[in-house]
């Protein structure tokens, strides 16, 4: 029984495979794939999800593991494997990090979409990107357990992370927040996928964890299309539909 269970489980595994690269090899228009940020999930996108998949185009929400940069861009870069065709490539927060060195030496990426991100250049950690700025005031709310992971309080959430969201978002976010290895902001890019690619950036005004003059620092060094948005740290959660009309306009530069 065990044998025929192993067979079964490896033709399933050989099934979906196959499967993943349908959407594809049946659409010219390009896939997102959207990367997550720290202290959350492939379901901070769930907002964002609907409004692409309703233009007709196929989405996949990254489940990086915060562990290290080396490996969430490595997550990153099996989902774009399975990928046949175009692909926008977005990021938030950390995930900006995460997309600059996946996009890099992938043709099949043709741009990238920055949301409140960080987007280093090569020999940078986003430690180095923050030196410079004041500290924002989000990071007096990340509280470290023995093994180096961090999360954000309560607090922390519903006020500097996510604070233009309503109470039950921001209480649904700080239940499901996903612990972050704080080592992931002191890895180095070693490939920056902007140099070569289009990109865009969303700049949030009232954003208390990534300071906005950073953001607009570097918007303006990876020469991006910029769009500004009043809204928190997470637009892409309270502002969904301005998030999407960016993405979608990347995605319309591809045809």
């Amino acid at each position: 029984m065990k044998n025929v269970s192993l067979s079964l489980l490896m033709a399933a595994a050989m099934s979906c495979s196959a499967m993943a690269t349908t959407p594809g090899e049946t659409s010219k228009k390009p896939t997102v794939v959207l990367v997550h940020g720290a202290f959350a999930d492939g379901s901070a996108w769930n907002k964002v999800i609907p409004l692409l998949e309703a233009k007709g185009l196929d989405v996949v929400a990254v489940q990086d593991p915060l562990t290290t940069l080396s490996d969430d861009v490595a997550t990153t870069r099996r989902a774009l494997a399975r990928i046949k065709g175009p692909i926008v490539l977005v990021g938030h927060s950390y995930g900006g990090a995460v997309i600059t060195e996946a996009g890099a030496n992938n043709d099949n990426v043709k741009a990238l979409v920055y949301v409140a991100a960080f987007a280093p250049s090569v020999g940078e950690t986003v430690s180095d990107l923050n030196k410079n700025y004041p500290t924002s005031s989000g990071f007096n709310h990340i509280e470290a357990d023995d093994g180096g992971y961090l999360k954000l309080t309560r607090e922390g959430v519903a006020k500097h992370l996510a604070q233009d969201v309503s109470a039950e978002q921001a209480a649904l976010m700080y239940a499901t927040q996903k612990p972050t290895n704080g080592q992931v902001f002191g890895e180095k890019i070693t490939d920056a996928a902007w140099e070569k690619k289009p990109s865009w950036y969303i700049v949030s005004l009232q954003d208390h964890m990534l300071n906005t003059d950073l953001q607009k620092a570097m918007a303006k060094k990876i020469h991006a299309n910029v769009t500004t948005l009043d809204a928190s740290h997470a637009p892409h959660i309270s502002q969904p539909d301005a998030v999407a009309n960016v993405i979608l306009d990347a995605v319309n530069t591809q045809k």
